[in-house]
């Protein structure tokens, strides 16, 4: 396992070596101190909103079930039968009455408690089947979002967002007239040759669009007289900022007076009535507040981010390769064409036959390829760093073509590599 040491010098203020992304025990050492001993995002409790629905998800490379019980309360219980490990949930979504290992034929509750033991009478009357309930990983949310942890003696989940993310969610929840989103309307899997922490650079650079992506763009103007590449000029007023604690955003309501381009395609009376539905629930200045943010982008550490409409779940494979949930979110009470109008949107750039999202997977394997030419063997992440600015609330901000978003993510990345390992 990769020690303190050995990781102490791959990360200067204003580069990476390589390596962080090629060699295998610190990939391992990242599974182990990064993703199994802190919080990692694990769904959106609008995934499940009845008792008895269920999503496979991983905590690392440990597997969990992330559940509504039958009290209504959001579970992640871990995947292994308390007898002999065998998995218990065998689909990757669904809604269940309980789990049963197939095994031996334990039968669990949707609490994780253990219901029934086939043929019990062989066991000694000190078996005590309270203690053998599915383990439960610490687990908790803000406004829908849950997110959990291995280890029960880490920071509160409040500590671990700090309030600027905090309010960046309580923004995309309100969104809706209720308060509420949806996140039925199924999603999207992909796996990149490449490792994960590509997906997580890429999705707050602001830098890469107008080349990545270029043909897409160049069809939207064609189409709507719409130039995108406004957005991602070093004369752009959009910026990028760091959260602290290796969280990112960025900001390109200084660029998009309003919003409401999201939802252009569900016509203006259809938008005029969602508009006038949030102002009645939130109030105006609140609503022109939450749709003025535009094409904001968050990333929360270290395997969340969202995008416009859905959010995404980060899951390392190996150290090349990368599997990569996509999960639109529609607003609970808006009208129904806002929300279709929501997922054909999502689907232009990041579906299975969009514009955009191929570019990115493309370039994600080309880094990879590139990695492996070691002569020189360190990444820069210079652009901007002289020139960003410490606001009054503590967050750092950047210009949106600047790698302010690289630095703050890889500093955390050393920060928590460099931990002690526990005896």
């Amino acid at each position: 396992m990769a020690s303190a040491a050995d990781i102490s010098g791959l990360v200067e203020p204003e580069r990476v070596h390589g390596s962080v992304y090629l060699d295998d025990e610190i990939f391992e050492a990242e599974l182990d101190r990064i993703f199994e001993r802190h919080w990692v995002f694990i769904g959106h409790a609008g995934e499940i909103p009845e008792p008895g629905d269920y999503r496979q998800r991983w905590i690392g490379r440990q597997p969990v079930i992330f559940v509504r019980d039958q009290q209504g309360e959001v579970r992640v219980l871990m995947n292994r039968c308390m007898h002999r490990a065998n998995a218990v949930c065998h689909q990757e979504r669904g809604n269940a009455k309980g789990f049963t290992c197939p095994y031996h034929g334990w039968r669990y509750r949707l609490d994780g408690a253990l219901a029934a033991v086939p043929y019990a009478d062989r066991y000694p009357e000190q078996f005590d089947r309270r203690e053998l309930g599915l383990r439960k990983a610490r687990s908790e949310g803000h406004r829908g979002f849950i997110f959990a942890t291995l280890n029960l003696d880490d920071v509160s989940l409040a500590e671990h967002l700090g309030a600027h993310v905090m309010a960046e969610l309580d923004d995309i929840a309100d969104l809706s007239p209720e308060g509420e989103l949806l996140a039925t309307a199924g999603a999207h899997r992909l796996r990149y040759a490449g490792n994960w922490k590509l997906q997580v650079e890429n999705v707050i650079d602001g830098y890469h669009a107008n080349f990545a992506h270029r043909s897409h763009y160049d069809n939207v103007k064609a189409r709507t007289g719409f130039d995108m590449t406004e957005l991602g000029t070093s004369a752009s007023p959009a910026t990028v900022s760091d959260l602290g604690n290796g969280h990112c955003s960025w900001d390109s309501s200084a660029l998009l007076a309003r919003g409401t381009r999201s939802f252009s395609q569900a016509g203006a009376d259809v938008q005029q009535a969602y508009e006038k539905s949030l102002v009645a629930a939130h109030g105006q200045e609140r609503v022109d507040q939450v749709l003025g943010k535009g094409g904001t982008h968050l990333y929360i550490w270290p395997n969340f981010s969202y995008v416009g409409a859905h959010f995404r779940i980060f899951q390392p494979i190996a150290p090349a390769e990368t599997q990569v949930q996509l999960v639109p979110l529609t607003l609970k009470g808006a009208p129904p064409e806002v929300n279709r109008s929501r997922l054909r949107m999502h689907e232009v750039f990041y579906g299975p036959a969009g514009n955009g999202q191929a570019d990115d997977l493309e370039i994600f394997e080309r880094n990879q390829i590139g990695l492996a030419a070691s002569l020189a063997p360190w990444s820069l992440l210079t652009r901007g760093a002289h020139l960003e600015q410490r606001r009054n609330d503590g967050t750092v901000t950047g210009q949106i073509t600047d790698e302010l978003p690289n630095r703050a993510i890889f500093r955390k990345w050393a920060e928590v590599m460099a931990e002690p390992v526990p005896a």
